[in-house]
């Protein structure tokens, strides 16, 4: 028997530019208002699809259900207790420099300041007058970007603390929530969601070892380029910022601090400190928009310039957690149009081109 949306005379919907462009603007609307929520549930369901086959094994091994995720959720905690330990070690270390650190930026506001008065003509009154001003304004960039700061830390500290709660209670609850799932589509379906299941769950786990491979490759440029340029301690200095790129924006900024430091104390000169900002600043570049792309595209199957749009687009819409995941997002709806007569287009759109080789 043949399923009525299989029958040769049923016509397709098609969908017109309009309700393409409304479906867009409504995701768009959705996806940004409802980041607070959406971040950490996404970042919750990454880790959930990642670590149900060692919860399932673990089952069936006859561990209680409950046991099992408690091991996986501490497997996640001391990976987050990690990356706190790490960023408290790099605040503590600049913190036992920051004396040496204060007078070398006093003595180069000195210099700063007689080269102005000598050179430019502007004098210690106007120099005064106009760190005032940039001080006293509330509204001016430094102070923006200490609130940004702020308020990324915050972000990521109450990311942490429920994230894993989370995970725990999709792991827990996993198999209603796949009842419910199956409810939404027809019985003749379900053998097609059943499938894009499974290979959800196989793509995460590529994606996992994509950025695995991205995090290493990161760190052996970071520790190569701080090799290069003579700091003490490349390799971990280098792997530490690697590791800590994770938290957004606050991560990479601590773990910089350290670095900058001590190139100013032990060479004394302002372009080591500025080689060092340069070389994270690069690296950060190159992982964002080369290393990402082709390490975690290739193993998902997706071509570079979709990986880079969705990048580029999760960046606007979710900072720096869009910027990752928005990758698994589209390989669920690469997997989905894989499987979809009508979606075939999009499904050669986004693909590599492997499949037609």
């Amino acid at each position: 028997m043949i399923a009525p949306s299989e029958k040769p005379n049923q016509k397709q919907h098609s969908f017109s530019l309009t309700e393409i462009l409304q479906c867009i603007v409504l995701a768009s609307f959705i996806l940004y208002y409802g980041r607070v929520l959406l971040i950490p549930l996404s970042f919750s369901l990454l880790i959930s699809f990642i670590f149900y086959p060692i919860c399932k094994w673990m089952e069936n091994k006859g561990i209680h259900a409950i046991i099992a995720i408690g091991i996986v959720l501490s497997s996640v905690f001391l990976f987050t207790f990690l990356l706190i330990y790490l960023l408290f070690l790099q605040m503590d270390a600049f913190s036992k420099e920051w004396d040496q650190f204060k007078l070398k930026i006093l003595e180069t506001f000195d210099q700063l300041s007689l080269y102005l008065t000598d050179y430019l003509g502007i004098s210690i009154e106007q120099q005064l007058s106009f760190l005032k001003n940039i001080f006293s304004n509330p509204s001016n960039q430094l102070f923006s970007f200490l609130q940004s700061i702020v308020t990324s830390l915050s972000e990521a500290f109450f990311y942490i603390l429920i994230i894993p709660i989370l995970s725990g209670l999709i792991l827990y609850h996993r198999r209603l929530l796949v009842q419910a799932l199956f409810h939404l589509f027809p019985s003749h379906k379900k053998t097609t969601l059943n499938e894009i299941l499974i290979a959800t769950i196989h793509s995460y786990y590529n994606f996992a070892k994509g950025m695995a491979l991205v995090y290493l490759s990161v760190g052996i440029l970071n520790s190569l380029g701080l090799f290069l340029l003579g700091i003490p301690h490349p390799i971990m200095f280098g792997f530490i910022a690697s590791i800590l790129t994770f938290i957004p924006y606050v991560g990479i900024l601590i773990s910089s601090l350290v670095p900058i430091a001590l190139s100013w104390l032990t060479y004394n000169s302002i372009w080591y400190p500025i080689g060092v900002i340069l070389l994270f600043t690069f690296v950060q570049l190159l992982e964002a928009y080369v290393i990402f792309p082709f390490a975690v595209g290739s193993r998902l199957k997706i071509n570079t310039l979709v990986i880079i749009v969705m990048i580029t687009l999760g960046g606007i819409l979710w900072g720096a957690a869009g910027m990752i995941l928005f990758i698994p997002f589209v390989s669920i709806l690469k997997l989905i149009a894989d499987r979809t007569k009508s979606l075939k287009t999009l499904s050669i759109l986004l693909s590599d081109g492997s499949e037609q080789q």
